[in-house]
């Protein structure tokens, strides 16, 4: 398919070049069709209640695996990967907090959500008859679904999709399209009989091959649990992690493949490498907002900030007695 006017390059071509131009490392298409293996794992996975508290994924099953119940007539899911690998190393000192790697610089959801905006703005104006809708980590889209799909990359038995060239240190995004395009390939998994992530998770959260437990995972527990406590967490060893974890992604092999991103916004901001415990414990409200303004860390809120360095305190103290 070309664009009239315009001979010299293809559709597919057209939004790869302008994806590239806003940023995207990877770019990759898959048709639309029904997710029915994936539904199947969807379905096991909340069966077991491995979802946690993530009450909403019960409510979303049909729309997760169906896009055209988001876009009618949808043929076509543009795929897109963008690098945000920042080379720093997290602190190993006992009074210092960990904050994940993705959540060190400027909050990716707005960044990759504006270059996003901009390509599907590209893609309304070269094709005005179709239709679209885009998503970065923000609805109900089976992102690392169709990642996969797109051969962008595999599913690592961690639960990430890991490109060949970049490893793990990836965000994914989708536009939804009517679009016919011409489709890429899913590629093999490249995991063979590594178990390094399963074998480094400290909680057990990875309870089978690409299966997780969002009950035992330090980064559901840390960012999405709402509540004062942190249920389990006794039991636990979350290695100051108070806002994600990145271990399963350090102790892969593919990431070693990895190389710095090019966008300044992903880069590490100082007070995110190595803040605190007992000031995290101690930050009042104003504080929290003012040192995490237009950061992924506000997610989780002041409160479960404080929740999260009070919980690994307290670890740390049963450990020395």
């Amino acid at each position: 398919m070309t664009q009239s006017g315009d001979t010299a390059l293809t559709t597919e071509e057209r939004i790869r070049a302008r994806a590239r131009e806003l940023g995207f490392t990877h770019v990759a298409f898959a048709p639309v069709q029904q997710l029915g293996e994936e539904r199947e794992l969807l379905e096991q996975w909340l069966k077991r209640a491995y979802h946690a508290g993530m009450q909403w994924m019960r409510h979303s099953v049909e729309t997760r695996t169906d896009p055209t119940r988001i876009v009618p007539g949808a043929r076509s899911m543009i795929c897109l990967a963008m690098n945000y690998y920042t080379p720093a190393q997290h602190s190993t000192h006992v009074e210092k907090a960990k904050i994940s790697r993705y959540a060190w610089g400027d909050d990716y959801h707005e960044l990759v959500g504006e270059r996003l905006k901009q390509l599907e703005a590209s893609i309304a104006e070269w094709y005005p008859e179709s239709r679209s809708r885009r998503y970065v980590d923000t609805g109900p889209v089976m992102e690392k679904a169709w990642a996969v799909r797109s051969g962008i990359g595999w599913l690592g038995k961690n639960g990430n999709v890991i490109t060949k060239d970049m490893g793990s240190w990836v965000f994914l995004a989708e536009i939804i399209s009517t679009l016919k395009l011409e489709y890429d390939n899913p590629i093999p998994d490249h995991c063979g009989t590594c178990t390094a992530c399963i074998d480094a998770c400290p909680t057990g959260a990875i309870v089978e091959n690409c299966v997780i437990d969002s009950n035992r995972c330090i980064s559901y527990l840390t960012i999405e649990h709402r509540g004062d406590e942190l249920p389990g967490a006794e039991n636990m060893n979350f290695e100051n992690w108070v806002f994600g974890c990145d271990i399963c992604q350090d102790v892969c092999p593919w990431n070693s493949f990895q190389r710095a991103s090019d966008e300044s916004a992903f880069a590490a901001r100082p007070y995110n490498l190595a803040p605190s415990l007992s000031e995290l414990v101690n930050m009042d409200d104003d504080e929290f907002r003012r040192r995490f303004k237009n950061s992924t860390v506000k997610r989780t809120k002041a409160a479960g900030l404080r929740r999260n360095a009070r919980t690994v305190l307290m670890q740390r103290e049963s450990h020395v007695r």
